[in-house]
Formats: structure tokens, C-alpha cells, sequence
């Protein structure tokens, strides 16, 4: 329940009931000018500078911010099986300044940047009308409701997709009408309204059931490392990468095909009677360097493990007499 009576909170600003309830269901207003905002460092989920007014979450819990470091996450698997990064910002505070000097600020629970190198340029304050909002924004509503005001401004803001997500944990004060589930809103570039879609065109085709999913569960799930596999190689496509172009996949996958060729010219030459030192490779990296058709005429055609090397310009092994 909503204390209705003033008080403090932090930085001097007071605390007093919300005037606009219908607007920010779940929300609290606290007076609150330019000075006072620039040095708040608590959530803020909507400022109004010519009012001098700030509308926060009554209640903040571990249900509201899991959804958010939990999609971080999943975001940066998608950003390896592309093969570049995507930006988490977090809780970015987006500003808009009208041509009568009025500001409005507000700060979603997590941004996307699917051009990481557009994100890495950002400094504050970020200006969603020259540019700078993010390809999409998550909305968490585990008190609130971002349908009622907030997805107008994202509206008039132009940001391309907002996700809001009502999580599967319960909250004594959500409405018991109010269903858990994510609904993807893209903007159509014709209207410039938003149209509620069944998967996202930013992360191109992961649906909003796969994303509920995935920010639900406890842990990551077959179906969804599915979902992020599929999607992060769509990206890919459309971008020309793979997940040969991530450095920590490439290592993987170049251990995994070291790993794999040797086993491969260990049994081909034990299966030919050749003998094989302890150390024969030992490093098995240069290896990689060979098409697989390469490797296996050497084995089928040499004479010896160090007869194997030479054929492949590899270091011979010193313990090896090539007879």
C-alpha cells in the first residue's frame, strides 16, 4: 500500500502522493527540480522539468529487476552467435528537449543498442530527437503499467520496439485482469504508431513467447538456446558475420577443431601400423591451417609420424627419426 503522506526520501526532495495515478499506475510523484533530478540516484521513471516533477515505482523488488540483468544476458549469447556485439545500457535516462526549452526524462529498465559502436559514442544526457534512443527498450511491469503514459512518449519519441514484460512472479498490488506475458510494440513506419507484433524485427523473429520464456525460467532452457541460437544467426546474415568473427567462440571452435583433426590422425596412422611418439601433437593448432581433405592424404600417405609433419610444413618432432 502507497504511504500517503509526505517524506523524505533522499537529497532533500520530498515525497507526496501522485496527482497523475491514471497516468503512472503504481507510481509515486516526488517534487523535484533540475538540481535536485541531476543528483538523484535512485530510478526515475518519468521527469517533467517545466513541472518539476518526478514519478517513481512505489515498490521495487527482485522481481522488477531480474527481468532486465536477465535479458542483458541473453542478448550478449544472441551478440556471440552473430558475430558482434549488441550494447545492454541498463537504465539510460532518455531525454527529450521540445522547442520551448521543456525537458522530459525518462528511464527504462533496459536499452538495446543492436550497433554496439553507436552505443560506445553515447554521453549524457542521451537525446532520443537527435538520434540517439535505442533500437529497443524493456519496459518491466511487475507494478506498474508502461501502457499507460510511457508507451505514448516512446510513441512520439520514435523509439523502433518496446518489450513489455509482466513477469510470471505475482504481486499483491498488479491487477488481478492483468495477465503475465511480454507484448512487442514496433513502430510501423508509415503511421508512426505502434502495432502489437508476435516477434520482434530488431532481433530479427525471437517472439515474444520465446522472450517471456527465457526472462522466466530459472535456468536457460533447450527451447531458448534454440531461440537465441536462431536469432543471433539470422543476424549474422543480415550483418555478414558468424560466430567465427566473436573472439571467444573463435577460440572454442579452433580448440574444438584442433581437438577433432588430431583424434582424426591419431586413429588413421595407428590404424596403418605407423608408430606415434608421446609427444607426437602435442600441440595439434597447426593443424587448423589445413583443409581436412590435406590432412588425411598425409596420413594415408606417409611414412612416419615425422614423414606426417613434413608433408604438412609442421616442426618435426626430434624424437622421430622419419624412417
Amino acid at each position: 500500500m502507497v504511504d500517503t503522506h509526505a517524506h523524505q526520501l533522499t537529497n532533500g526532495v520530498q515525497l507526496s502522493p501522485s496527482t497523475e495515478a491514471a497516468d503512472f499506475p503504481g507510481c509515486e510523484a516526488v517534487p523535484m527540480n533540475a538540481q535536485q533530478f541531476a543528483c538523484f540516484d535512485r530510478h526515475v521513471e518519468y521527469w517533467d522539468a517545466r513541472r518539476e516533477m518526478a514519478w517513481m515505482v512505489c515498490e521495487t523488488s527482485v522481481e522488477h529487476e531480474r527481468p532486465a540483468s536477465r535479458l542483458a544476458m541473453l542478448v550478449h549469447r544472441i551478440a556471440q552467435v552473430r558475430g558482434s556485439a549488441i550494447a545492454c545500457c541498463g537504465t539510460v535516462s532518455l531525454h527529450d528537449r521540445g522547442e520551448a526549452g521543456t525537458i522530459q526524462v525518462m528511464e527504462a529498465d533496459q536499452t538495446l543498442y543492436v550497433d554496439a559502436a553507436r552505443a560506445q559514442a553515447l554521453r549524457s544526457p542521451v537525446l532520443v530527437r537527435n538520434g540517439e534512443g535505442p533500437d529497443v527498450v524493456l519496459e518491466v511491469d511487475h507494478t506498474t503499467d508502461a501502457r499507460r503514459r510511457k508507451l505514448d512518449l516512446y510513441e512520439e519519441w520514435r523509439i523502433p520496439e518496446i518489450w513489455v514484460e509482466v513477469p510470471d512472479a505475482p504481486a499483491r498490488s498488479r491487477p488481478k485482469s492483468r495477465s503475465s506475458g511480454l507484448t512487442i510494440y514496433a513502430l510501423d513506419e508509415k503511421t508512426k504508431r505502434y502495432q502489437e507484433t508476435a516477434a520482434s524485427r530488431v532481433l530479427s523473429g525471437w517472439t515474444a513467447a520465446e522472450i517471456h520464456l527465457a526472462l522466466n525460467e530459472p535456468c536457460i532452457s533447450r527451447p531458448t538456446w534454440a531461440a537465441l541460437d536462431r536469432v543471433g544467426r539470422t543476424l549474422g546474415r543480415e550483418e555478414g558475420t558468424t560466430p567465427a568473427d566473436d573472439p571467444l567462440l573463435r577460440s572454442m571452435l579452433l580448440e574444438a577443431q584442433e581437438a577433432d583433426r588430431a583424434t582424426l590422425v591419431h586413429s588413421l596412422l595407428t590404424h596403418r601400423g605407423i608408430e606415434l611418439p608421446p609427444a607426437f601433437l602435442a600441440d595439434s593448432q597447426p593443424l587448423v591451417r589445413h583443409e581436412a581433405a590435406q590432412i588425411v592424404k598425409a596420413a594415408m600417405a606417409c611414412r612416419s609420424a615425422a614423414d606426417f609433419l613434413a608433408r604438412l610444413s609442421c616442426t618435426p618432432l626430434p624424437s622421430d627419426s622419419g624412417k
